[in-house]
């Protein structure tokens, strides 16, 4: 029982298989990781510099470097996002069929 293709089923499901990869490169693209992970952690972070006690604060000499770094961490993430938003991935070019190549 062996399935023969047709040359346009063939290139139905080659255009299927580029359409989902296209898609898995951009759900993973590297600023949406970076991105994310510094928005959460700069937001526990931050939340450890609202709350920290005046020991906490003597301890960094006067610096309440939690809050600071938390802010710092949030905007980064932020700017990330940003990016991604703004100039997203942009999909690869079709291939061209071989009867339409240049040689």
């Amino acid at each position: 029982m062996s399935e023969h293709y047709s040359e346009r089923e063939l290139q139905r499901e080659i255009t299927e298989l580029e359409t989902k990869s296209a898609t898995a490169a951009r759900l993973f693209d590297i600023r949406r990781i970076i991105g994310g992970l510094c928005v959460v952690y700069g937001v526990i972070v931050t939340i450890a510099g609202i709350t920290a006690s005046d020991a906490d604060i003597d301890k960094a000499e006067g610096v309440n470097i939690n809050l600071w770094t938390g802010l710092g961490m949030l905007i980064l993430g932020l700017l990330f996002l940003l990016w991604l938003k703004l100039r997203p991935a942009a999909p690869p070019p079709p291939d061209l069929p071989p009867e339409d190549r240049k040689e």
